[in-house]
């Protein structure tokens, strides 16, 4: 039986995260994954000259505790273009509405000031929310009463055709359900970090966020393919045996931790409510496009409403042209749900079609993603900076915070400063982050 100072639980960003801070400080930490690789829900594939990031996920460098733990020089960082092309039908034929941010001025287009994107008023006045929510940190955000998403921008004067035709399909992508129901101080943050950065992709695709999380770990911390069948206040039980810990962090998925809780006998309530998605990834031959796809941008394209399977789409390799080989854009496009069946790959390839004005009929299905819990559901009531700390045993990820990237590492660095306390440890730095 062996002993160490705090062991890990999940080798996704949370648990990575929550090692990193603690090996910076001489903790003797060790992580244990089921899997055969770090980076839980933030995984990539290559397959012939592809990056298939398993689900359509983006990194937004204004992230604060992200930005603070991350090197994005080596990232090497890819933006795509900061708007969004609203596909509608029209009595006419297809019509596209593209929306760009006011500070990228040779993104504009004059179909942005068209009454079916809102009224002048209503934009300005979702301009003015977006601005409020950007100069709001950490604990501001749980200081704003909590209401679903739709009431909110109701509230604040935003019309019903922007919420409807503009907001909702946008955020349909972000939340994955089409409601607006999530909680207003998810969309709060969501917005702010909007306004603050523009969501990028590493040039080796979203793998290498948790790569790099991993390669900064002392050799030896992270044990993959070594699943975790029990655990104690004080220990963890593997195909190797028991080992005890000072203190134990459970970084999976929620229902993951809640099984593993209810066996310890140790009662914590989680958020085990989650939404799907499938990603489906294409490819076109450029020599086959009599024009680029968008514009040749890397802009997601949404429909303005329910039109058919997908909920948004983006032509990758205009924003990062090492994700495919010569010759070849990669479009990645997403529906709500997990049916990947025959009849739904024909619907999203139908629907991609109305969605670029493009023959679609040629486009290569190179592989798609089913993932049931793609995202722990944000509906309110909703505490956004709250401690990692969770009785007997520290719980970390984004189910603990919020359904991004920021909320896996901040639970992850909560998760830590908690295991910090119990450990006694006193560090010459004692900074926070806020959400």
């Amino acid at each position: 039986m062996t002993h160490h100072d705090v062991v890990v639980v999940g080798a996704g960003l949370a648990g990575l995260a929550a090692a990193r801070e603690l090996a910076i400080h001489g903790v003797d930490v060790q992580v244990f994954e089921a899997a055969d690789a770090s980076g839980g829900r933030v995984r990539s594939d290559f397959v012939d000259g592809f990056t298939l990031d398993r689900g359509f996920q983006l990194y937004n460098p204004a992230y604060p505790e992200a930005a603070r733990v991350l090197d994005h020089e080596a990232l090497n960082l890819h933006p795509l273009t900061r708007g969004m092309d609203i596909v509608r039908s029209t009595s006419t034929g297809r019509a596209v509405l593209r929306l760009a941010d006011p500070r990228s001025p040779g993104n504009w287009h004059t179909s942005a000031l068209s009454r079916a994107a809102g009224t002048i008023t209503g934009k300005a006045r979702f301009a003015a929310y977006a601005r409020t929510v950007a100069r709001l940190s950490g604990h501001q955000f749980d200081e704003r009463v909590d209401e679903p998403a739709q009431v909110a921008l109701a509230r604040a004067g935003v019309d019903a055709t922007m919420i409807d035709h503009v907001i909702r399909p946008f955020l349909t992508g972000v939340f994955l359900e089409p409601h607006l129901m999530t909680s207003r101080r998810f969309m709060d943050v969501v917005l702010a970090s909007f306004v603050k950065g523009t969501p990028s992709l590493p040039r080796a695709g979203m793998q290498a966020i948790p790569d790099q999380l991993h390669d900064a770990l002392p050799a030896g911390t992270v044990h993959l393919a070594t699943p975790v069948h029990r655990l104690t206040p004080a220990s963890i039980e593997t195909d190797s045996g028991t080992i005890t810990a000072s203190v134990v962090i459970v970084a999976t998925d929620a229902t993951h931790a809640s099984a593993l809780l209810e066996e310890a006998g140790l009662t914590t309530e989680l958020n085990t409510v989650t939404n799907s998605v499938t990603t489906w990834y294409h490819a076109v031959a450029t020599t086959s496009l009599p024009e680029p796809l968008a514009r040749g941008r890397s802009v997601i394209t949404v429909p303005d409403k329910r039109s058919g399977p997908v909920i948004n789409t983006v032509p990758l390799t205009y924003a990062v042209p090492s994700y495919s080989p010569d010759g070849q854009i990669l479009i990645s496009s997403s529906t709500l749900g997990v049916d990947d069946s025959t009849e739904v790959a024909q619907a999203v390839q139908g629907h991609l079609q109305f969605l670029y004005g493009a023959e679609t009929s040629g486009w290569e299905l190179v592989a798609h993603y089913p993932i049931h819990d793609a995202l722990p559901s944000m509906r309110g009531p909703l505490t956004v900076a709250e401690s990692g700390e969770h009785g007997p045993v520290i719980l970390a990820g984004d189910h603990c915070a919020t359904a991004s990237i920021q909320g896996a590492m901040i639970s992850g660095r909560h998760a830590a400063d908690a295991a910090f306390r119990r450990l006694g440890v006193v560090r010459p730095d004692d900074r926070r982050i806020a959400v």
